[in-house]
């Protein structure tokens, strides 16, 4: 076993303070915010220890970005150094997304966008003009 940090939490942590750092928050406000301590924090950007699924969450709604912030632009080469693909495991065959549009990135942002929009009679104007503008694409 390595005692040195998994490349994936060290990318993790590095989109963690990147964005911490984008919207001038200190470690220790942002461990105040999620009940944690500051150094915690530290060990998190630098890849030392793993952030959960519920502390994630938590950060990504302090930080103002979905979970899958974290992940956004990490290498293959990275990506190849998790722990099942360090040991060899192959994952299991789930059936293809791309059959589910509510399982995409594009329709969950767009559903969010569209409830932002505040003015009733504006979304539904909105809505009706994507229903025409797909109507005539197809």
């Amino acid at each position: 076993m390595s005692l040195s940090p998994n490349p994936v939490d060290m990318h993790v942590g590095a989109r963690l303070k990147l964005r911490r750092t984008l919207l001038g928050i200190s470690q220790e406000k942002l461990a105040e915010s999620v009940a944690i301590t500051f150094q915690q924090i530290q060990k998190y950007e630098r890849g030392i220890n793993r952030i959960g699924a519920s502390r994630l969450f938590d950060l990504a709604s302090v930080l103002d970005v979905s979970v899958a912030y974290f992940f956004d632009e990490m290498p293959e080469q990275i990506a190849n150094q998790s722990p099942a693909h360090r040991s060899g495991t192959k994952p299991a065959e789930l059936p293809d997304a791309g059959y589910d549009l509510l399982a995409r990135r594009e329709t969950l942002e767009l559903v969010r966008a569209y409830y932002q929009i505040g003015n009733e009679s504006v979304r539904k104007r909105m809505f009706e003009l994507t229903k025409s503008i797909a109507r005539t694409a197809q």
